[in-house]
């Protein structure tokens, strides 16, 4: 029972909850949102993406459900749209970590763009055929733009700061599982 702590994959787990719910308050402070005013990045996803093409077993299924439901229903967002596109892309990028281990970071940049894009789209068409208003489409757009940009910034503080990694092949962990 003790040495249940001191798995890494916890920890990392208590962050990523730590993060998301600082960000989250960040969203919600009013600052800086005047009508007419540029959108920020979506951080939250970035980190869930970087998380996962990095290290899918520190991020489990069910915890990114929770957090981007309640994301959801705090932001007051049609409550699971959100929350099924992201688990959707993050069940595709971790179905795909043999291949991701692979890429280098230029290309894993531009699969994540894509995935972006993708989920993006999905959502505006999913609220577009149900004739729910929007935010105009430059809107979302430049938020897109500026998630892709930080992305990189994102990786690299993930990785210096919390030596968040992808694994080599082969490597294994201190139980003798496959990473």
């Amino acid at each position: 029972m003790g040495n249940f702590w001191q798995q890494e994959h916890w920890l990392y787990r208590a962050l990523f909850l730590a993060l998301a719910l600082v960000l989250l308050f960040l969203r919600l402070l009013p600052l800086g949102h005047e009508p007419g005013g540029l959108p920020g990045p979506d951080l939250l996803i970035s980190i869930i993406l970087a998380w996962v093409v990095r290290r899918p077993d520190f991020l489990p299924m069910p915890m990114i459900l929770i957090v981007i439901l309640a994301e959801d229903l705090i932001l007051m967002r049609p409550p699971g749209l959100w929350t099924a596109i992201v688990v959707l892309t993050t069940e595709f990028l971790r179905s795909r970590i043999a291949l991701t281990r692979e890429l280098n970071f230029v290309a894993e940049w531009m699969l994540i763009a894509g995935a972006m894009l993708g989920m993006m789209l999905a959502y505006r068409v999913v609220l577009a055929v149900a004739f729910v208003p929007q935010p105009a489409f430059g809107f979302a757009i430049v938020q897109f733009l500026w998630s892709i940009a930080l992305y990189p910034l994102v990786v690299a503080l993930s990785r210096l700061v919390l030596d968040l990694r992808k694994p080599a092949t082969g490597e294994v962990d201190n139980f003798g599982r496959r990473l």
